[in-house]
């Protein structure tokens, strides 16, 4: 069982997270317990790191940045974004995304 995305009542993609920060690249990293590992390659200082995640999703899951939406988290590691009129299979685009980095 994928535990790293879930759908809400209104069927946005609502995604777990685990970042990591100061990373050389951005890019996806695999699951971690039950959330998928992002590497940032940004520092966490005012909202620069949630900045280049919200753009980096937006882009991987191929949805307008206003479309991505971080709803916890904004100040930790762990983080839960809401992506607004997904992808139809995230688990399939994230397979797809490992093999091209």
């Amino acid at each position: 069982m994928t535990l790293w995305y879930r759908y809400d009542k209104a069927g946005d993609l609502v995604l777990t997270l685990h970042i990591q920060t100061g990373a050389k690249i951005t890019g996806m990293a695999g699951i971690f317990g039950d959330a998928l590992k992002i590497k940032l390659a940004a520092a966490p200082v005012e909202g620069k790191a949630n900045a280049v995640l919200l753009s980096y999703l937006a882009n991987r899951f191929n949805v307008p940045l206003a479309q991505v939406v971080l709803k916890q988290g904004e100040k930790s590691r762990h983080k839960v974004v809401v992506i607004q009129q997904p992808i139809p299979d995230p688990e399939q685009r994230l397979n797809e995304l490992q093999h091209f980095q």
